[in-house]
């Protein structure tokens, strides 16, 4: 598989794109529809685990989180590249969805899935501008903290 232009700026970042993720149930890691590519939701998963679990607000600061919502953002960059093959294909970031895994009392989910959404930037540049929704949630597989799906469209098929 190509590694291009986004591989190089995630590599000046100091960043690998990772395996892709497996997934935990009866699901694929990313789906193509026509010119656009829509993620399961991505864990933060390193090398097969979570580095943390818990409440966002409770056993997780949400400084923690939104280096964990970049991870997710990562993953799902590997799961794009799965279905495409190359991350040049990127015409643009549609849409981030994200979900925090929070305290009863915390509400800075929007604060938390900045992560994803600057790792994007940083890498994609103004294709990776999008819209989003950040939600919070009483808990999430694995007890995860965060969990981020992206849906990206694609530059035409090559001829």
């Amino acid at each position: 598989m190509s590694t291009g232009a986004v591989e190089a700026k995630l590599a000046e970042l100091g960043l690998t794109l990772p395996e892709v993720v497996p997934p935990l149930a009866t699901y694929q890691p990313a789906v193509r529809s026509g010119a656009y590519v829509y993620t399961a939701g991505q864990l933060p998963m390193v090398k097969g685990s979570l580095p943390v679990t818990g409440k966002v607000g409770a056993e997780v600061s949400p400084e923690q989180a939104k280096e964990l919502a970049a991870i997710c953002a990562l993953n799902a960059l590997a799961a794009v590249k799965s279905v495409v093959g190359d991350l040049d294909r990127i015409a643009r970031v549609v849409k981030v969805v994200g979900f925090v895994a929070s305290a009863p009392d915390f509400t800075g989910q929007p604060g938390v899935l900045n992560g994803a959404s600057e790792l994007l930037g940083e890498v994609l540049g103004e294709r990776g501008v999008h819209a989003r929704s950040a939600v919070g949630v009483a808990v999430l597989p694995l007890d995860a903290p965060v969990e981020v799906e992206i849906l990206v469209e694609l530059t035409p098929d090559p001829a």
